[in-house]
């Protein structure tokens, strides 16, 4: 086959690029015009590349329609439409595989007219299987058609396709008044190259491939007549690739095959570290198998080891504080991502000033983009340090992580970025010398609210007035007591007691200073945040629930703390609500004042049971579970909208919701292991089952290849009456399993 020389040649002028608006929370990057759940789609990652399709596997590019595939925050493709003799196929039957390595859709032909002489192909006679994969940043399908008709049929396959080389930031809604260069369609006899010259100096094209050659190929379409005698069949192969220019000797054919069984290899080679579970209800098991296998379809190999990226569509990439608590909640499953993701995290520590990027010396990065539009600085995410918590939770991961596994000789890589991290808390985190770390962007395109709810509305006032900064949220502070109590079991491990001892004394001084500033009495909670008076914000909010999770609060406080998060107001049935339906911001349908958030719940509920309530955890569960069996896949939303449970009715979805969300896929898990009591001395190699505790709808758990040190064990738990029963079903290595009742 003969290939044309590469040329580009410009069809458009460029421009110097001009500032977008502001950026000043993540859901004001503009709202998506189009609902995710109206348009049913489907999603695929591998590494920087993710893709999403509607059911019949096809992507329509339209403003605000996150469709097409995705490589480093660019759109590599923007429209991919299968026609048959010009009519799109009806839907049978759209899935991913359990393990998330394939998109399998089954269609059928509509009612067709083939000739001018009116002869009428009546439908469902012809099947059309389209499979498709990523790997190694290109996307491949093989799409199988066959006629179960009585009679031979000829038919015109037709392949429309674009690449608007848009950012995702511009796909989200921000607008953009320049754009660079895009060239004309280089097109040969089974190739196309699209490609794009970025305002940022970077060329990023496109490159089609088709097996056998299409009867006619332009830069807009491939068609192909394909004639089937009675139940034949026939295949045709496409590959897309991302930035990849050179000729591939081998014919897409042949690399879909060797291609999907390199991805398929590498999914379950990733799997293989994670602890296996099996229960008594079939319906949580699927919801399981889809937590875990969307995991590791999230993760991302990095120089430092495995890392979930965030979500999909609009967070497929390194976020601080996203992956550091996935990887809290995965730390039993599979304590390999908590190392990949301390890891990385370490490797990109600020260690400077750059006020552009909210960068300070010992803070951990919030978020990493590639785009054109971070390259330029039209949104300020390049290498953006705007997040108040990650520095914290990375501490405290570093601490979680060493009592899960005893890698004493990770630790010690770490200590310095641990160390950092402290100095940053001292130094920058607490700007006003309070005792209490608050936040405020150092530049006006980061983000105004930098704690997990960082909607520009998020923080406010019981009138409903907005607070202003410097702002000290509750569950910081939460964090920041558990980040010192994790840096003195590093520096006990590592020999620094007097260290140790002083950051026990810090922390016990935070709990006093803590219950006296944030606790309210009249509301029976802490406050949401203190303003920059030090005026608290006297909101009910799911915040307080993290004070139980690290256990700042009080043990007097914790009782009434948890009937407040689960009053009427706060918990609708399916979840705690972020905020309570009582409070002047409440909006059921908003991002943060009034929704629901997976794994927000599952960190409310490992304080509740922290605290000895675990009637109230399980209460948490069952509603997340329930939620879970009215979704797509049995998959959790990054968060649904926060109206009351109604009997015989499932949750109101959010319209822009990632799917699959990190920490979202993983708050099942969590809730398990906080039910269940699951802990580990990994110095003694011991397995401890506290209090261990089921929910009402599961009679039965079995844990297969629980790691602990260099050992393994296999365990059971089941319900006997009022109690749980725990046996150990094989045991590798010396492990032993000790129970508390």
């Amino acid at each position: 086959m003969q290939r044309r020389p590469i040329r580009w040649e410009p069809t458009s002028p460029g421009g110097p690029a001009e500032a977008a608006p502001d950026v000043t929370s993540a859901d004001d990057l503009g709202p998506a015009a189009v609902s995710r759940y109206e348009r049913s789609s489907r999603s695929l990652k591998h590494g920087d590349t993710f893709a999403v399709f509607d059911h019949n596997g096809d992507a329509f590019s339209s403003p605000s329609n996150p469709e097409g595939i995705f490589h480093r925050d660019t759109r590599h493709l923007s429209e991919f439409v299968l026609t048959l003799n010009g009519a799109r196929s009806l839907l049978l039957s759209s899935t991913l595989r359990d393990d998330n390595a394939t998109l399998d859709c089954d269609l059928t032909n509509p009612a067709l007219v083939l000739d001018p002489g009116g002869e009428v192909l009546k439908h469902d006679l012809i099947h059309v299987r389209r499979t498709r994969f990523l790997w190694q940043e290109a996307c491949y399908e093989r799409l199988v058609l066959r006629n179960f008709d009585e009679v031979p049929r000829r038919l015109q396959v037709e392949l429309s396709f674009a690449a608007d080389f848009a950012d995702l930031f511009e796909v989200r809604g921000t607008p953009r008044r320049r754009r660079g260069t895009h060239h004309s369609a280089l097109v040969g006899n089974a190739r196309v190259v699209l490609a794009y010259d970025g305002l940022d100096g970077q060329t990023r094209s496109t490159t089609l491939r088709f097996d056998p050659e299409p009867q006619r190929l332009t830069g807009r379409e491939a068609s192909f007549v394909v004639e089937l005698a009675p139940h034949q069949a026939q295949s045709i192969f496409i590959e897309i690739a991302c930035n990849s220019l050179e000729d591939n000797p081998h014919p897409p054919a042949f690399t879909f095959f060797l291609a999907l069984r390199d991805a398929r290899r590498a999914l379950r080679y990733s799997a293989s570290r994670a602890a296996a579970v099996v229960t008594s209800n079939a319906v949580f098991n699927e919801a399981v198998r889809r937590s875990v296998t969307d995991l590791y379809m999230l993760l991302t190999e990095t120089p430092e080891g495995p890392y979930p990226y965030a979500g999909i569509p609009w967070f497929s990439t390194v976020f601080g504080r996203d992956a550091l608590i996935t990887a809290l909640e995965t730390l039993w499953l599979d304590p390999e991502i908590a190392k990949g993701v301390l890891r990385h995290l370490a490797a990109n520590q600020a260690t400077d000033f750059d006020p552009a990027a909210d960068a300070e010396p010992g803070k951990i990065l919030h978020e990493m983009r590639y785009g054109e539009m971070a390259e330029l600085g039209e949104v300020p995410f390049r290498r953006y340090y705007g997040s108040i918590d990650s520095t914290p939770l990375f501490i405290m991961l570093a601490g979680a992580y060493l009592d899960r596994t005893g890698d004493l000789d990770t630790v010690r890589n770490l200590w310095p970025n641990v160390v950092a991290a402290l100095d940053w808390i001292d130094r920058f985190g607490d700007r006003d010398g309070d005792g209490f770390v608050e936040y405020g962007s150092r530049t006006a395109k980061g983000l105004v609210n930098q704690c997990w709810k960082d909607s520009h509305d998020s923080i406010f006032h019981a009138g409903g007035n907005l607070a202003s900064g410097p702002i000290a949220t509750a569950e910081v502070q939460a964090y920041v007591f558990g980040a010192w109590q994790a840096a003195a079991r590093l520096s006990r491990k590592l020999g620094h007691v007097e260290d140790a001892l002083r950051l026990e004394r810090r922390a016990e001084e935070l709990r006093i200073r803590f219950d006296t500033a944030f606790f309210d009495d009249e509301l029976g909670t802490y406050s949401l945040a203190l303003d920059g008076e030090k005026n608290p914000c006297r909101v009910r909010s799911s915040n307080a629930g993290h004070a139980l999770f690290t256990g700042i609060a009080l043990p007097e406080r914790a009782g009434r703390v948890v009937s407040t998060l689960m009053a009427q107001s706060s918990f609708c049935g399916w979840g705690v609500r972020t905020i309570a339906a009582s409070e002047a911001r409440y909006n059921p349908m908003s991002y943060h004042n009034g929704s629901v958030w997976p794994h927000d719940n599952a960190l409310i509920a490992a304080g509740f049971v922290r605290y000895g309530f675990q009637a109230e955890a399980a209460s948490i569960f069952e509603g997340l579970f329930a939620a879970s069996t009215y979704t797509d896949l049995r998959r959790l939303p990054e968060l649904f909208c926060g109206f009351a449970r109604q009997r015989a009715r499932g949750p109101t979805f959010y319209p822009v919701s990632c799917v699959p969300q990190a920490w979202a896929a993983a708050a099942p898990l969590y809730l398990l292991q906080s039910m269940i009591g699951l802990g580990f001395d990994a110095g003694r190699m011991h397995v401890t089952l506290n209090e261990p505790t089921l929910p009402p709808f599961l009679d039965e758990v079995v844990l297969k290849r629980l790691r602990v040190g260099s050992g393994m064990v296999d365990i059971a738990l089941r319900r006997s009456r009022s109690q749980v029963v725990v046996d150990v079903l094989e045991r590798r290595g010396g492990v032993k399993v000790l129970t508390t009742h």
